[in-house]
């Protein structure tokens, strides 16, 4: 049985309780019923639960927290010109490896966004440059558990760092033995381009 839908892949009758917790986002949101009864939902995932986020986290985000709750919001007076909204907030603070000396960092990400649902991808692309909020295609059948997660990939930094590294960064790199090689041994082509006559006025 998958999320809200019943045996024969109906969809049951769901009441998006204010204030709803539960550990992982749902798959299945009925997006027009969530937002219609200014649903609310929150919890706190697993990071590894987000694989694409975890795949870049210090032992693979384990034993890392994901603080999130989402709000449905009806804008608008008439059913036509209703527009179905979604409030995303997102709080975690995950380990990532620091590209200046490779050591972990901790890292805080958070995302507060808002969303508005249209009813094809046609619309979106149309309306997408004069719009102040982020377009997204109804659905009875949404995947929350994907826009949460594609919204920690966007806010994750391109470059780690620390703000002050605990060790120096390793900027170059020697080899001992190099050092005790000698003297390096002359090119191939200079030993030849000075057998050649002019060189010394010969």
């Amino acid at each position: 049985m998958r999320d809200g839908l019943g045996s024969a892949g109906v969809m049951r009758r769901f009441s998006y309780t204010a204030g709803m917790e539960q550990a992982l986002p749902t798959s299945h949101l009925d997006v027009r019923a969530f937002a219609r009864s200014a649903g609310a939902l929150r919890g706190t995932a697993s990071l590894p639960d987000f694989a694409r986020v975890a795949h870049d986290c210090v032992g693979g985000g384990v034993g890392t927290l994901v603080r999130w709750s989402v709000d449905g919001v009806v804008r608008g007076g008439t059913e036509v010109a209703a527009q179905l909204m979604l409030h995303l907030q997102i709080d975690t603070s995950m380990l990532l490896t620091c590209q200046r000396c490779l050591e972990p960092v901790e890292t805080t990400i958070t995302v507060d966004r808002w969303f508005r649902f249209v009813p094809d991808e046609e619309t979106a692309d149309a309306q997408d440059d004069d719009s102040e909020e982020d377009l997204l295609v109804e659905s009875a059948e949404f995947n929350l558990r994907e826009l949460m997660e594609d919204e920690l990939v966007l806010a994750m930094p391109l470059i780690p760092s620390h703000a002050e590294c605990p060790t120096t960064p390793l900027l170059s790199a020697s080899d001992p033995d190099f050092d005790d090689a000698g003297p390096a041994k002359p090119h191939a082509f200079a030993a030849l381009a000075k057998l050649k006559p002019g060189r010394d006025g010969n």
